[in-house]
């Protein structure tokens, strides 16, 4: 598979120019590698591509709310009063797991382990050294180095960052009363990156490095990891298994347009900051073929890319979740009010 580093905005599934039957959305770079996959086995399919621009959610919400692509695509679902403000239907088309990637000499993938609220003071400037007593003390036998910290964060309006400090707000009451969640929000300390893509690079350029990012990233960039404690007190791999744990008994009712959180969900195997990703239409859009076109990419993926996404550790909607989805359809309608699928 054709590696997906580079991409601030990029052309999936297509090589020139755009063409005119083709799909365009844009924003989260946390489902980027994902709808790449799709993308590419939906254009062999039925010569359709997808062009996604991977530019962050704050850039898909602009764009769709500009009437500029077909869909939007964001991490941090919107609420239901934006959504009948701006005419937006919302739904969740996979789900998966940030992860803080390190960049520690001698330190590989799950090697290191830390809690929320750690991860919280390093962010917050007030925990500075790798062998900070705190982390020292979880991580028995590991060599830690006598070596700053150097955090990296997304610069951009960003939904992996509002995924990233709502989990920090609930497990850190001293983050949530003074950072909070947001898709952007003041850092006391680091770099920042651009998109996923760019946190990824910078941790691995960066020496004594952590950022946070989607876990399909981490992976593509053989980047190590640092595992987190989670709301039952262990300490589960990052896979398609635990983010499945954390989404078990979710309850897809409990906000409109799909907008809830998968955070800190109880469970002895859960991922601790697990989140869906979701995708914006207009309920009335002013191009209905453009929106039908892309209605029906989403729902071939929900019926052929299941094992796309578990080959690289997405977890995909539930049966009655995706039927869920595609009622919430019913309400893209065209200039008659007719549902366009």
């Amino acid at each position: 598979m054709r590696k997906l580093l580079i991409l601030a905005a990029a052309t999936i599934g297509l090589s020139g120019v755009a063409q005119a039957a083709d799909i365009t959305g844009a924003g989260a770079t946390f489902p980027f590698p994902i709808y790449s996959k799709w993308a590419e086995a939906y254009k062999k399919e039925t010569n359709i591509g997808l062009n996604y621009q991977s530019i962050g959610s704050g850039g898909g919400i602009r764009q769709i709310k500009a009437k500029t692509v077909a869909f939007g695509a964001t991490d941090a679902p919107l609420k239901g009063e934006d959504l009948a403000k701006d005419g937006l239907i919302q739904f969740p088309t996979v789900m998966g797991g940030v992860v803080p990637a390190i960049n520690i000499a001698g330190i590989d993938a799950r090697q290191l382990k830390l809690t929320g609220p750690i991860i919280a003071e390093i962010y917050m400037g007030t925990v500075k050294k790798w062998n900070d007593p705190k982390i020292v003390a979880l991580n028995a036998g590991l060599k830690l180095p006598d070596a700053n910290i150097n955090p990296v964060y997304r610069s951009d309006g960003s939904g992996t960052t509002f995924v990233f400090t709502d989990y920090l707000s609930k497990v850190s009451p001293e983050w949530k009363s003074k950072v909070g969640a947001n898709t952007s929000v003041q850092w006391a300390v680091g770099i920042g990156g651009k998109g996923n893509e760019g946190v990824s690079a910078s941790v691995k350029q960066v020496a004594n490095s952590i950022g946070y990012v989607e876990y399909a990233y981490a992976k593509q960039n053989k980047l190590s990891y640092a595992l987190i404690q989670n709301a039952e007190g262990n300490f589960p791999a990052p896979d398609d298994k635990s983010f499945q744990a954390a989404a078990a008994n979710a309850n897809w009712n409990e906000a409109p347009g799909f907008g809830i959180s998968l955070n800190n969900q109880k469970g002895a195997e859960a991922w601790p900051i697990t989140a869906a990703t979701f995708l914006l239409v207009h309920a009335k859009p002013e191009k209905p073929e453009e929106v039908q076109a892309a209605l029906k990419f989403v729902d071939w993926a929900f019926k052929n890319g299941d094992q796309m996404a578990l080959d690289l550790d997405y977890v995909p909607l539930p049966a009655n979740v995706k039927d869920q989805v595609r009622a919430a359809w019913k309400g893209v309608t065209d200039p008659s009010g007719k549902p366009i699928f």
